[in-house]
């Protein structure tokens, strides 16, 4: 902008020649300067009120097209577009024989639009009366509250509550339908299925998420649309798995025992029949997770997979496997048992005085805690690390459960020689009833790795030979000495014999060492043991026998004969045919001349 002075020298001059008034010049150029100043400022402003109209023209024409659009639309809450996106649709799960475990229930949801309701207080006090943790009073407030107009009241409703809010009469009070995830056989299997709940919801339809167990292990499967039609097949047999929780629950009432599991497991195709914990739960109405004390004490906690225990002399039954496999001990090779056995400041004992030495079958038969570290003292730390780790103790159990894979065995901070010892009778590092079980049958197998699975197979399983077939022929053998002439004699059944290993562990202490007269009793079977179908490990916690004089909580007097009366119980529903037991010994003598027996 070139800026025009007031009083220009050129023109001032001219006007003092002429006789004129130089300072009318300078009036002049002030006055057209203030002209061309007002003349600026007004375009500008005239330019803003003109993009502000426009501004407000088009937010105007905005909002009345978004009026338009909801106006010409159904409310929100019962609008179609949005519910298409929910699909309640899961798939059935069975057991092997086709039996429904969890199935989709059609049911309607509750539901109020206040804006409808004609006495909101009447209604109020009516659903009140049908439910009654519903508090009349509360409920009409919400109902006549003027910033609600869209209520829930129930997510689901029996048909007779249907019909007494129906009766009701109030056009407020609407129904939505969707499907309900239920478990016809109630608290059976309650841990292995696990439950469902509601995600997302709408008025026609709500999601079916799986919380626990196979529902939230197999989730994605279940909800897959291309699949909801297919049922899942799980390896349980619903008559099996309801004969053992009938006999575990006798026997942990008769028992006193605070808890209890059971597993049955195919030792060759790994499918787990049955897969009991107690106590249990109806995945119907499935219980609020525990807030504080111990997670063990809840009905929701699985004894069975969750539970990592030190399981005692069960143990001891992979160390001398072991020894057998090294080839440093024979079942004739003779130990020394003379007791205590002393390592720096620590002490091992047995449970009573078998003399001064014991054959290796017999260190199995009397459950010999001196003769077992014996055994592996020899063999040292790394090489237990690794036989252990084949068997799988040391890494988290692998099964189709979701809370299977949270769960870690404990182990020693520092494997000292003195662990060894400890950890050969089962002290010193914890394992599950489950893993006990894949690691039994690996056992009595033939050698092979059994990893479990609730998955119905129809193969065996190829897995990893861990351990020769010798070495588990005598294995099976010595099993079933145990039952015929040691600690589980009252194991012995007519027409099924069976092998086995008791286990007796004192349980830790919440602030270190262990419990006064509180034991983890186990009995690790098979059956039948001179031709091994099937693994069962039974545990009872803190469970007493008091029908002497004394209270007797060895696994001999507690978890020995509730594992007998299972197996004596669902022999014939596995289709197991009874033999005398002088064939069954016969078979042990075939085996024993065979070139696999030596």
């Amino acid at each position: 902008m070139i800026r025009t002075p007031l009083r220009p020298l050129a023109r001032v001059l001219k006007a003092r020649e002429t006789g004129e008034n130089p300072d009318h010049i300078e009036h002049e150029n002030r006055r057209l300067r203030l002209e061309n100043m007002r003349d600026a400022a007004r375009n500008q402003a005239e330019g803003r009120l003109l993009t502000l109209a426009l501004l407000f023209l088009c937010g105007f024409v905005l909002l009345g097209a978004r009026m338009g659009l909801l106006a010409a639309t159904a409310p929100l809450e019962l609008s179609v577009g949005m519910v298409e996106e929910i699909s309640s649709a899961r798939a059935d799960i069975l057991d092997r024989e086709g039996r429904v475990l969890a199935t989709n229930l059609p049911t309607h949801a509750l539901y109020a639009e206040t804006r409808r309701m004609v006495d909101p207080l009447r209604a109020a006090r009516e659903l009140a009366r049908i439910f009654p943790d519903i508090d009349a009073d509360r409920m009409a407030a919400r109902f006549t509250d003027p910033q609600r107009r869209f209520i829930w009241i129930r997510t689901q409703l029996s048909p007779e509550q249907q019909q007494a809010v129906h009766d009701i009469g109030e056009p407020g009070l609407l129904f939505g339908p969707r499907d309900m995830r239920v478990y016809p056989n109630g608290r059976m299997a309650a841990h292995v299925l696990g439950g469902a709940r509601y995600g997302q919801q709408g008025v026609r339809a709500a999601e079916l998420l799986g919380v626990a167990g196979t529902e939230l292990f197999f989730d994605n499967r279940l909800r897959d649309p291309e699949q909801v039609n297919m049922p899942l097949h799980l390896s349980l047999d619903l008559t099996v798995q309801a004969t053992v929780t009938e006999v575990l629950e006798g026997g942990m009432r008769m028992l006193n025992a605070k808890g209890a599991s059971a597993v049955l497991m195919d030792v060759y195709t790994g499918e787990v029949i049955s897969l009991v914990s107690l106590p249990d739960f109806d995945p119907n109405l499935r219980p609020a997770p525990p807030t504080e004390g111990e997670p063990a004490d809840s009905p929701l906690f699985n004894r069975a997979v969750q539970g990592y225990y030190e399981l005692g002399s069960v143990m001891k039954s992979f160390a001398v496997a072991q020894g057998l496999e090294s080839g440093s001990v024979t079942p004739q090779t003779m130990i020394d048992t003379r007791g205590p056995l002393t390592w720096g400041r620590f002490r091992i004992n047995d449970f009573r005085n078998y003399g001064p030495q014991l054959s290796v079958k017999d260190v199995m038969v009397k459950s010999s805690n001196i003769g077992t570290a014996r055994i592996m003292q020899d063999l040292g730390a790394e090489a237990q690390q690794e036989f252990l780790r084949k068997f799988g103790f040391l890494d988290p159990a692998q099964i189709e459960l979701a809370e299977a894979a949270r769960s870690r065995p404990l182990l020693p901070e520092r494997w000292s020689d003195l662990s060894v010892m400890t950890i050969s009778y089962g002290h010193g590092m914890s394992t599950s009833p489950l893993a006990l079980a894949a690691g039994y049958a690996s056992l009595v197998n033939g050698g092979r790795k059994i990893t479990p699975t609730l998955l119905r197979r129809d193969t065996v399983q190829a897995g990893e030979q861990i351990i020769s077939a010798r070495t588990s022929q005598q294995m099976r053998l010595m099993l079933h000495q145990v039952v015929q002439e040691g600690t589980a004699s009252f194991a012995r059944i007519a027409g099924y014999p069976v092998g086995g290993k008791t286990g007796s562990a004192d349980k830790p202490g919440p602030r270190g060492g262990y419990m006064k007269d509180a034991v983890l009793a186990t009995f690790a079977s098979v059956f039948p043991s001179h031709d091994p179908r099937y693994v069962l490990i039974v545990t009872l916690d803190e469970g007493a026998d008091t029908t002497g004089p004394e209270p007797r909580r060895t696994a001999g007097w507690t978890a020995v004969p509730v594992s007998a009366e299972i197996t004596r119980r669902i022999a014939p529903l596995l289709d197991i045919r009874p033999i005398r037991l002088e064939a069954a010994n016969a078979s042990f003598d075939a085996a024993h001349q065979s070139p696999v027996g030596h």
